[in-house]
């Protein structure tokens, strides 16, 4: 029995198997297989896992290859995930408690059905999706508070809070962003929570604000990863909201909210601008001042107006200082195939492309009528899942999310894969050890393709308008 055991050994040595693996003779070590998601916005599959793996193998056809090269890498991310709103917030705690908690683990699980949601941004103090306006800090009118002795996260403790200490306790590690509407009203030019400026004598106290929203959400067990310094700087007509110049913001960064978090030693990230691609010189301005750059993390941006592309200016101009996408609507009722398709594209593949560290969709939650929002705020935006008390239903931005949340976990790094016009894709090594690619169909009729990694290839194909998260 020895012997015949010795010769087996031999035997499976010579033709290169050694426990269960192949050695390829082009420099592969193992058989792979990947597994991959098919994300069909006709309805037909839905991030749905395929039932049969693919194995990587020698190719020989005439279809387009894709070409992943973890030897060339680019930025860490993140995360991706959703504006988690008052409004949403207060919907999901209207559930009954089985039913968000099921929805929640959904959303931010990895494990079974969950599409891992690993980065969300809230408000600080109301966006324009909440029921109503409000700040940490509400005084009646003539009446201010420099030393914010009235200061008080009241307002998030019915809602916010709760929803976040939940998805906590699915994920402790989900990072989150925090940006501001307006300040107070007492400390603006025009004593209105749409529009106006922050009065320069307020700078110092504004800065304390931020210490205190985030040294209060700290003591509520809810760390606060990043903070942008105004949602939507050059767009005064939302309701909340506030006009800050470049210049302006510049100079709060560096004399006042800079200084602030250094003395409080904070670590929570300053983040740039938090508005469209079409001004680059915004966040460009601010970095060009060394005294206000040494306090910045980093620019975020959306995509209301402007290329993509001019989120890897910035990053050109100062390759030491992140990039993040924070914001991107689907207006009501939304269409499914052409939404996923532009948000998969521009977005999850294009804007990581361009240095993203974050891809994150407006907002989580809406209901039927795209309520709750304040007076003067958006009354189309679709949610990425529709609330009708129990009921749920997924929009197309919890599937853009979805296509890369759950295989691309924070820590991944983003890779070399080539492009076609009709194949946009991204690819990523995760932390793990594995790779996962995004491939879209932007085309028309079915295409198959070919990915290659490390020498070998296997074969797969899309329906038109479709996604494919392949992971190996």
């Amino acid at each position: 029995m020895k012997r015949l055991l010795s010769v087996t050994i031999a035997v499976i040595t010579l033709l290169g198997v050694s426990t269960g693996c192949y050695r390829s003779t082009v420099g592969y070590t193992a058989t792979k297989q990947a597994e991959w998601w098919l994300t069909n916005p006709d309805g037909s599959a839905l991030f749905v896992k395929q039932p049969t793996a693919l194995s990587f193998a020698s190719v020989a056809n005439a279809y387009p290859t894709i070409g992943v090269d973890d030897k060339e890498t680019y930025q860490s991310i993140d995360g991706f995930g959703y504006t988690l709103t008052g409004g949403s917030a207060m919907l999901l705690q209207k559930m009954d408690s089985a039913a968000r908690a099921a929805l929640l683990n959904e959303l931010f699980s990895t494990q079974s059905n969950g599409i891992g949601v690993s980065y969300l941004r809230v408000s600080i103090g109301a966006s324009d999706l909440d029921e109503t306006v409000f700040s940490y800090d509400d005084l009646p009118a003539g009446q201010t508070d420099s030393t914010l002795a009235n200061f008080s996260l009241d307002p998030d403790r019915t809602y916010l809070i709760p929803t976040l200490k939940q998805i906590l306790t699915i994920n402790p590690n989900i990072k989150i962003l925090g940006s501001p509407w307006s300040p107070p009203t007492w400390m603006k030019s025009n004593q209105n929570s749409k529009g106006g400026s922050l009065l320069p004598a307020f700078y110092g106290t504004y800065a304390q604000y931020f210490v205190k929203y985030i040294l209060g959400m700290r003591a509520e067990g809810i760390p606060i990863d990043a903070i942008t310094i105004q949602n939507e700087p050059l767009h005064p007509g939302n309701n909340p909201s506030l006009l800050m110049l470049a210049t302006e913001q510049a100079t709060f960064i560096k004399n006042h909210l800079g200084p602030a978090f250094r003395q409080a030693k904070i670590d929570t990230k300053i983040l740039l601008y938090d508005h469209n691609a079409d001004h680059p010189d915004y966040p460009l301005t601010i970095l060009n001042d060394p005294d206000a750059r040494q306090y910045v993390d980093g620019s975020a941006f959306h995509l209301y107006a402007g290329p993509v592309t001019a989120l890897s200016e910035v990053h050109k101009a100062y390759p030491d200082k992140n990039i993040y996408f924070t914001e991107q609507w689907v207006g009501a009722p939304g269409n499914m195939v052409n939404d996923v398709n532009w948000h998969v594209k521009t977005l999850i593949i294009g804007a990581t492309r361009n240095w993203a560290r974050t891809v994150l969709e407006w907002n989580l939650a809406a209901d039927p009528n795209q309520n709750p929002h304040t007076p003067g705020g958006c009354t189309q935006c679709l949610g990425a899942v529709t609330i009708a008390g129990n009921d749920v239903t997924r929009n197309p931005a919890y599937y853009t999310v979805a296509v890369a949340s759950k295989l691309v976990r924070p820590g991944s790094i983003r890779i070399a894969s080539n492009t076609y016009d009709t194949l946009p894709n991204v690819a990523f090594k995760t932390p793990d050890g594995g790779i996962t690619l995004i491939v879209l169909n932007d085309s028309e009729t079915s295409q198959s393709f070919n990915i290659r990694y490390k020498g070998q290839s296997i074969t797969s194909a899309l329906p038109r308008k479709s996604i494919g998260t392949f992971h190996w």
